[in-house]
């Protein structure tokens, strides 16, 4: 009995090793996949994008804005003359907080007046958020205690006849307010994000199945001789697929606001023509794996080869800029990573095509480029 489950066993093994399609997935797509956790699984916020909208541009707010400048935990990236300028600069992600600088704030403070200052959060993730309010309130505590130390601590409490006369001391009280994500709920982060992963792995895994099941079970062969042509066959695979991904989508969308409360701030329309500009990769893609694989475990392993890097460069879990500065410019190449910026946009910010369009225009470029070639890879295959 051993004696045939050891030739069971070597024979496994030779069958594996000898297709060359199989021993690539065994060694590559582990290796990569153990790189890309090792580099990107980081929830860390180590410098964060600060704008500054200093109405008062007085000596104690420069200060103030000396105390954000000089911290290792901000970088300013931005400044705002005016409140639409401002809002313009966190709606467009270029900022993750914006510190505004009221009128009045240095006279407050050379008076010995508590005064308050605004901290504008971007709460899209509601984990970096935290961090960047905790971050901005450490500076706050920072100025505080400068201040305190400038009006000579030893003199606050006096006497005199009536008794102890104590002074007031100046402070700044910060005022945080986040944008978007007002209660911070991770699921409104993560949520449109898992819309983006179903639709990718269901389109994906369903194009390449569905044609390389023809191939094992002998039909492609009987198609070949009917009068249809390659680009029929292909457009007959791949828009029922297509349909499916737009139904996939708006079922998740509306799972998203009924169970999960996620507010959708956006217009319905906008969502729908960023998902066909998205599936015109995922069917595209598809469609390059049916042509390299030979049965459906070999499309499914290719699917999911596919979907693993893609997912964690797209920033569905991991904040891109905590990436490496290399990682960082690879995620340009993943069109993954574009339609979660206008899902979480139009879902939490009810971003438009005002500020979407670039990430629109790249899903377009990716789009017709993958889709073309793997139709003519496929066209080319089937002669």
């Amino acid at each position: 009995m051993w004696e045939r489950i050891r030739e069971i066993i070597v024979k496994e093994f030779r069958q594996t090793l000898r297709d060359p399609r199989l021993r690539f997935v065994l060694i590559v797509p582990p290796i990569l996949q153990t790189i890309i956790f090792g580099f990107a699984v980081n929830l860390d916020v180590t410098t964060v994008r600060l704008g500054i909208m200093d109405l008062d541009r007085s000596n104690e707010s420069r200060k103030l804005i000396d105390r954000f400048a000089g911290s290792n935990s901000f970088e300013i990236l931005a400044r705002a003359s005016n409140e639409r300028e401002s809002q313009d600069t966190l709606d467009r992600g270029k900022v993750q907080a914006m510190v505004r600088v009221p009128a009045g704030f240095g006279a407050d403070v050379a008076r010995g007046r508590q005064t308050e200052i605004q901290i504008l959060v971007d709460g899209a993730n509601s984990n970096t958020a935290a961090l960047v309010a905790a971050y901005s309130n450490s500076v706050i505590v920072s100025y505080n205690q400068e201040l305190l130390q400038a009006t000579q601590l030893k003199k606050l409490v006096s006497r005199t006849r009536q008794g102890p006369v104590r002074l007031a001391l100046p402070g700044v009280v910060p005022e945080t307010r986040v944008w978007f994500n007002p209660e911070l709920l991770s699921r409104n982060y993560f949520v449109p994000g898992v819309v983006v992963n179903i639709l990718m792995l269901v389109t994906l895994m369903l194009t390449a199945l569905s044609i390389v099941r023809e191939k094992e079970i002998g039909t492609m062969e009987q198609i070949m001789v009917t009068p249809i042509r390659s680009i029929e066959l292909m457009l007959g695979k791949t828009i029922p697929f297509g349909l499916i991904g737009m139904l996939d989508m708006l079922l998740v969308t509306s799972a998203a606001l009924l169970v999960f409360r996620v507010p959708f701030r956006g217009q319905i329309l906008m969502l729908v023509f960023a998902t066909a500009l998205f599936l015109l990769t995922t069917l595209g893609a598809g469609l390059f794996l049916s042509t390299i694989s030979g049965t459906q475990q070999q499309a499914m392993m290719g699917a999911f080869f596919f979907f693993l890097p893609t997912m964690m460069l797209s920033g569905f879990t991991f904040p891109i800029r905590n990436m490496p500065e290399p990682i960082q410019y690879l995620t340009y190449l993943n069109p993954m990573r574009y339609f979660m910026e206008v899902m979480r946009g139009v879902f939490l910010k009810g971003s438009g095509l005002d500020v979407l369009w670039p990430q629109l225009l790249a899903m377009a470029v990716f789009g017709v480029v993958i889709i073309t070639g793997s139709a003519l890879r496929f066209h080319k295959r089937l002669d």
